[in-house]
């Protein structure tokens, strides 16, 4: 289990409990998501706060479940991406893919203002 899962004012948030997430965590991310998304929330939050790495076969499967959640209409967005992260999500032009929010508090009330 890479994700701890809790609810906050109905949207589930997910936060990646491993320091670096890469090759080895990626099927595991989707296993999960994909267990998360058939419960059928309307949002995910994934909390990247305890991420201080991430390679590019754990943002594909980022991209994999995102997809798998549009299918079953839910949305996906990130929070607490660190400095580099966030580069590296600009650079690849996943900024454009997954909103971004600087905390889960700021993501909620966005959330909650859209309803």
């Amino acid at each position: 289990m890479i994700l701890n899962t809790h609810n906050n004012n109905g949207t589930l948030v997910a936060e990646i409990l491993v320091p670096e997430a890469n090759l080895s965590q990626s099927e595991l991310l989707k296993a999960e998501m994909v267990t998360l998304i058939d419960q059928k929330p309307k949002n995910i939050l994934i909390d990247f706060s305890k991420v201080q790495y991430v390679d590019s076969s754990f943002l594909g499967a980022m991209v994999s479940s995102l997809k798998y959640a549009v299918a079953n209409k839910t949305d996906i967005a990130v929070i607490n991406l660190a400095a580099d992260i966030s580069d590296l999500f600009t650079l690849i032009r996943l900024d454009k893919v997954f909103k971004i929010y600087t905390n889960e508090s700021e993501a909620i009330a966005d959330i909650n203002n859209t309803l």
